[in-house]
């Protein structure tokens, strides 16, 4: 894939996930998790020495900001399911991320380098993004699913995400006694 077609499919899928996310949705693990994960995956096979040094600041500034944009994100329970939504500060972070990239390229990266590992630096910061976003989840009183139903089927649970999520109510539960 060029350049120019990855840096177009990436500001679309962003793009996607802030109208998403903005009307509020379900805290899917799989799209949390998974998804950001195999971007990044993805991303990695695709990178190239050239630019290394600019790759990795990219790539802890994404991070860096996937935190911050996960502590900003309203979690809460909504017909007992656990549900996410972007607040306005959480696309204020998204875009000082964007210039972030770009004034960090503008300043490291050798000609060209720019969008390598593209894909790589917005799947580590999604995949941060939704780790800190998950763990807000378990502590609301709703279920956390793993993949959301299809054609009227119900959500998807997963034995990892339940788990987790009954530590946390029992972790809670014995400090308040």
């Amino acid at each position: 894939m060029n350049a120019t077609a990855e840096i177009v499919l990436i500001a679309a899928a962003i793009v996607y996930v802030l109208a998403r996310r903005l009307r509020g949705e379900p805290a899917v693990g799989k799209r949390l998790l998974l998804l950001p994960a195999v971007l990044g995956l993805i991303g990695l096979t695709q990178t190239t020495p050239n630019g290394l040094g600019f790759l990795l600041v990219s790539v802890v500034l994404s991070v860096a900001f996937g935190v911050l944009r996960g502590l900003t994100i309203r979690t809460y329970e909504q017909h007992g399911i656990v549900m996410l939504r972007y607040t306005a500060t959480t696309v204020v972070l998204w875009v000082a991320s964007i210039a972030a990239r770009f004034a960090v390229g503008f300043l490291l990266a050798p000609g060209g380098a720019q969008s390598n590992g593209l894909m790589l630096v917005v799947g580590a910061g999604l995949l941060a993004e939704g780790l800190v976003v998950m763990s807000r989840a378990v502590r609301v009183g709703g279920q956390v699913v793993w993949a959301k139903g299809r054609n009227g089927a119900p959500h998807r649970t997963s034995a990892v995400l339940d788990s987790w999520q009954e530590k946390v109510r029992e972790t809670r539960h014995d400090s308040t006694r």
